[in-house]
């Protein structure tokens, strides 16, 4: 509801919004019942307005049969709605920039100010851990983050996502959707800023950012307000570290484990005893970290961190194809998965002897070079192309999580790089860049998928192609030449052309879609098998057992 001559919201919008907002964080027990007034004004002065004045029944209003411990259900409540007309207020009042950035910056600092202080969640969140209650108090930490908007549901939701069979199994495939777009103001004001020197907070991993206001492109160096992140302390390795959820999560309950210290990525021993800590303290979550090298390693590995949550990606349910034992090591069982990457897992219920067994694994595997299959453990130049991306569990029985029994998979990485594959040898190749041109990090490692927003509208226009080509009988040349046509689907017209010549007799309007989705699960297929460095052929399943063998 606005002024149909501006775009700032009446009087009569603002109030009940706000209001409206108010009662939402209320009855989620982010701010108590008699805070509403105090919260109501504490609005208005984020967004630099004198009134209008609430409701005065509003204001009167009994508080409703609800608690901190049982809210009352909110899940239909449009909070970005609501904090977008506040924005707009915002705005007009020049409180905030007239950009996506800065609206979502007032956005954030109005939820920081409408939800608990970090002291309070830590606190809550360690009470819970104290009486045992670790589900709970996950399950508490992150709900307030979903109500504080801070994990933006409405934007995750925009993502598109579908499972494909493959001969490894149904691979999770998400087209990303959720992350804003840059606005054209904010591009060309980063293109003319000047770059002060000083960052702060270092990265956006760093503890720093919790309460973090934001700045702009303006400034020289862009960075997103984190007023309404909150980060709880939990100890690893004997070091203080902080638990947050991820804004854009891509799974269920995507939590980050980051250092306190801006550090480097490392895989060592200290790695894989946090990595036990975390599930000791937290046993129905897994736990993994990106590889510490570049191209086999994850975006950010200037910062020490962790990544987890409550998922069973398809990876854990890879069937074992082989077992071995380590000497040394005699409580710790060895096993090969069958998986494009090669992982090897290993189980014990001697924690002691896993985190030593899997140290000789890693140590081991950093110098392991088998110039057969083209594993390089170290250049003539001195750089080191060996590393392993690892998972932590505890697993029941039936290989759930939850249980009491260690689980830690070695996902073996080499970044080693040649002139026919100058990205990497284990890195997507170029015939299918198509789809996935980007590093293959410990999400998709685990056989879920993170694909670039453009490729929903390169496959709408792909599937356009391939039903007129069933309805019009075309050949498949005919097909790869309206393919190659068109700037949407030029990118993909071989594999698209090759996909109709192999099915055409199935696709038709109603099939189409689905046939897209299989084949670009496909893909995701072919892409791992890239990356795993012991092929599964007769020549890598003997450079994996020489492997083995030397541990």
């Amino acid at each position: 509801m606005t002024d149909m001559n501006t775009l700032t919201p009446t009087p009569e919008a603002c109030a009940q919004t706000i209001q409206s907002l108010v009662d939402y964080c209320a009855t989620r027990g982010l701010i108590g019942w008699a805070d509403r007034v105090w919260a109501y004004n504490t609005v208005l002065d984020c967004v630099a307005a004198l009134g209008p004045a609430p409701a005065t029944e509003w204001v009167l209003a009994d508080k409703p049969h609800t608690s901190v411990l049982n809210p009352s259900p909110a899940d239909d409540y449009d909070l970005e709605a609501a904090l977008a007309l506040i924005s707009e207020v915002a705005v007009a009042h020049g409180a905030a920039e007239d950009t996506a950035s800065g609206r979502d910056r007032i956005a954030m600092r109005v939820m920081g100010a409408l939800m608990p202080r970090p002291s309070e969640v830590a606190t809550e969140f360690r009470g819970r851990l104290d009486v045992g209650e670790r589900h709970a108090a996950t399950d508490w930490f992150y709900r307030m983050c979903c109500d504080c908007g801070y994990v933006r549901r409405a934007a995750i939701a925009r993502n598109v996502a579908w499972e494909a069979p493959t001969q490894w199994g149904d691979l999770e495939i998400t087209i990303n959707l959720s992350k804003p777009e840059k606005d054209p103001r904010e591009i060309a004001a980063a293109g003319a800023a000047k770059n002060t020197g000083e960052v702060y907070p270092a990265c956006q991993l760093c503890i720093e950012n919790e309460g973090y206001p934001g700045r702009s492109a303006a400034s020289g160096s862009a960075h997103p307000a984190r007023q309404n992140l909150r980060i709880v302390p939990i100890e690893l390795g004997g070091e203080r570290w902080g638990l947050q959820y991820s804004p854009y999560a891509y799974f269920n309950e995507h939590c980050i484990a980051m250092s306190t210290s801006h550090r480097p990525m490392h895989i060592d021993r200290a790695a894989v005893t946090c990595l036990l800590d975390f599930v000791d303290a937290l046993p129905h979550y897994f736990i993994g970290s990106n590889a510490d090298l570049p191209v086999v390693g994850g975006s950010i590995l200037s910062h020490d961190h962790f990544q987890g949550g409550a998922h069973e990606f398809p990876m854990m349910k890879a069937p074992v194809v082989g077992s071995f034992s380590i000497d040394g090591y005699p409580d710790v069982e060895g096993a090969v998965v069958r998986w494009p990457l090669s992982v090897l897992r290993l189980r014990s219920n001697d924690r002691t002897q896993l985190i030593d067994a899997a140290e000789h694994v890693i140590n081991a595997w950093r110098s392991w070079t088998d110039e057969s299959v083209g594993v390089i453990a170290r250049t003539d130049d001195g750089v080191p192309h060996n590393t392993v991306t690892p998972i932590a569990r505890r697993v029941d029985s039936a290989g759930h999580a939850g249980g009491d029994r260690y689980e830690l998979c070695l996902a073996l990485r080499c970044n080693i790089a040649t002139d026919e594959h100058p990205l990497g040898v284990f890195h997507p190749h170029a015939e299918y860049h198509h789809i996935k041109k980007e590093n293959i990090g410990l999400i998709e490692v685990m056989g879920l998928a993170i694909l670039p927003p453009r490729l929903k509208d390169e496959m709408a226009a792909v599937e356009r192609v391939l039903i007129q080509g069933a309805d019009e009988r075309l050949s498949s040349e005919q097909v790869l030449d309206r393919l190659s046509a068109a700037d949407a689907t030029a990118s993909h017209a071989a594999w698209a052309a090759e996909v109709y010549a192999t099915r055409h007799d199935e696709i038709s309007a109603d099939s189409a879609h689905d046939i897209v989705l299989e084949e670009v699960g496909v893909v995701f297929g072919h892409v791992l098998e890239n990356a795993g460095v012991f092929k599964w052929d007769g020549e890598g399943r003997a450079a994996q057992q020489r492997f083995i063998d030397s541990l």
